[in-house]
């Protein structure tokens, strides 16, 4: 039995917080027709260019950050910087805007991004991490990000070791981030 569009495109949401992409009714085999069809009816409501949630979905503290993500319009794209090292409670930042990283190829046009700080950078596989169910860069890869770009010395040395305390960080990373970290301040 094949699932309606509705139903296809629920199963969808439910692992992203409500939420759904052009891009994931493509995947589905949805036409473009039957998600604007959802939308007229209710069932549906534009979250953002080519990104949708279903309302019946209650809201959660990570829908803001799961939008950010699927707004991108990249299936590569990740919370990063000082986004993830906030999410990964490790240390007293609280950046007023959210931060996601791209690989360099991406090229966003898209309106709506004024709360988003995009960085265009490489990143591998072994930078790619989750956080609550979201596409994330690992902690490591986040306080590497937060060094080069500058968050204060004091935060990332208390993500650096609240990260070493709560066995987030291997004694490998603790040791390049603290020679990073040494390193931008010049010693």
């Amino acid at each position: 039995m094949k699932l309606s569009a509705q139903d296809a495109l629920w199963a969808v949401a439910i692992e992203q917080y409500g939420y759904v992409t052009t891009n994931d009714a493509r995947d589905s085999g949805i036409a473009p027709v039957a998600v604007r069809q959802l939308v007229h009816r209710g069932k549906l409501e534009s979250a953002a260019r080519g990104v949708y949630r279903f309302p019946k979905i209650p809201v959660t503290q990570y829908d803001a950050y799961m939008l950010a993500v699927l707004w991108t319009g990249s299936p590569a794209a990740r919370l990063s910087h000082e986004t993830a090292l906030a999410n990964y409670e490790t240390c007293d930042i609280n950046p007023e805007r959210i931060h996601l990283c791209v690989p360099r190829s991406a090229r966003i046009r898209r309106k709506g991004g004024e709360m988003y700080v995009l960085h265009y950078e490489g990143f591998g596989a072994e930078d790619e991490s989750w956080w609550c169910g979201i596409p994330t860069v690992t902690l490591a890869a986040a306080m590497r990000q937060c060094i080069a770009t500058g968050t204060p010395a004091d935060l990332v040395r208390q993500a650096l070791e609240n990260g070493r305390r709560n066995g987030l960080l291997l004694p490998g990373e603790v040791a390049g981030l603290e020679q990073r970290l040494a390193e931008r301040a010049g010693r």
